[in-house]
């Protein structure tokens, strides 16, 4: 897997994974890093399917997503990291911990679920006839982007916002289909229940894709967890209130 990353900041410090949502790419993290290169050696990359990593035939599994976190951080030498997930970020960053709980430190799970759940599916298909007939058309994206900014912030961070949608515009519908498969449908909540590393949940007050009660569920079940719901915010409320979630993850890391 060839996967495209880019690792920042001080050599020696304590590494931070940051791992971008559905149709997205590592530059979703582009002022997050700014800050973040400060304190922590940060690592950004490519999910397969996405941005300039390798587009493998899918479907994909949650498992192989997690795998190639592994592979990337065996190839750079780094034995541990604090782990930052989206969405399909967050995912990836439980079935990491579940898989190889030595390597994760912590877990900041923003705007993601365990379970999508039966009522969601529709959706997924949705989606994925989309992609596989039209590609990532306009209102595939459009579609999108209305779940994850609010109208106010779409019209007042109109920049930011165009800047993503040329991330969605961008991705390889193959790929993006492929991680569709792999995070529609699979069911963790039980699962994550067996997860013991300090956890932060982040979840947007009004996320319509994986809304608050999702989030209760996640922090439910990890015990120990933290929940902050960011009031105002949509599904990319990491994005949506930067400031509120820099802080906090600034925070959470800093008793971890």
């Amino acid at each position: 897997m060839r996967t495209n990353y880019r690792l920042e900041g001080p050599p020696g410090a304590p590494v931070l994974t940051l791992t971008h949502p559905l149709g997205a790419t590592l530059a979703l993290w582009d002022d997050h890093a700014a800050v973040l290169t400060q304190r922590y050696r940060v690592l950004r990359y490519d999910v397969r399917g996405h941005g300039a990593s390798e587009v493998p035939a899918g479907p994909y599994t949650l498992e192989q997503m997690s795998s190639d976190l592994f592979e990337l951080l065996d190839s750079l030498g780094i034995t541990d990291t604090h782990f930052v997930g989206v969405s399909m970020g967050g995912l990836i960053g439980m079935t990491a911990a579940l898989g190889r709980p030595e390597r994760i430190k912590s877990l900041v799970l923003c705007d993601t679920t365990a379970c999508y759940g039966p009522a969601v599916r529709p959706m997924w298909e949705d989606r994925l006839r989309v992609a596989e007939s039209e590609g990532m058309s306009p209102s595939l994206v459009g579609r999108t982007l209305a779940i994850w900014f609010t109208e106010v912030y779409r019209v007042a961070h109109h920049k930011e916002v165009e800047r993503i949608a040329a991330m969605l515009r961008h991705t390889d519908p193959r790929g993006y289909a492929a991680a569709i498969r792999a995070i529609g449908f699979v069911d963790l909540t039980e699962r994550i229940g067996a997860i013991r590393h300090p956890t932060l949940v982040v979840v947007g007050e009004e996320d319509p894709g994986t809304p608050p009660g999702m989030a209760r569920v996640i922090h439910e079940r990890i015990a120990g967890s933290e929940l902050l719901v960011l009031p105002g915010c949509m599904h990319c409320a990491v994005v949506e209130d930067s400031d509120a979630f820099l802080g906090a993850l600034l925070d959470f890391l800093s008793r971890t």
